[in-house]
């Protein structure tokens, strides 16, 4: 028996062009690029977030030396400096008075101390005589 056999047409060669390729590395390119900006704003974030909780703890430490001593605040402005860790950060304590003499009023601030004008937190408390 005798097999007829029909002409074999040649193909395409099967793959990528050259163009497919070059748009696929810009789609890539462009999605690795968005990703790492996220990433960095994240970073960022993160720092942000750390810088102030460290200041929050700044600020409570000297609210909570302020209310455990047993002498009044004396009224004024004060800063000095209250380091949390390797960040360097100043406080700046205000003691107002207020309507009855028995409160006052304490505002603690916390500046980030490479940028002095950059306050971080301010707190306010009302401490008994």
């Amino acid at each position: 028996m005798r097999r007829i056999t029909t002409p074999r047409v040649p193909s395409r060669a099967q793959g990528f062009t050259l163009l497919e390729v070059l748009v696929a590395l810009v789609i890539v390119g462009t999605a690795l690029g968005a990703s790492l900006r996220a990433v960095g704003s994240l970073t960022q974030n993160s720092n942000g977030l750390r810088a102030s909780m460290m200041a929050t703890w700044s600020a409570e430490n000297r609210l909570s030396l302020i209310r455990l001593a047993a002498t009044w605040p004396e009224l004024g402005l004060r800063s000095f400096p209250c380091p949390q860790g390797e960040l360097n950060l100043n406080c700046q304590e205000e003691v107002l008075s207020t309507p009855n003499p028995y409160f006052r009023r304490v505002e603690v601030s916390v500046f980030d101390g490479e940028h002095p004008d950059r306050r971080i937190l301010k707190i306010n408390q009302l401490v008994s005589r």
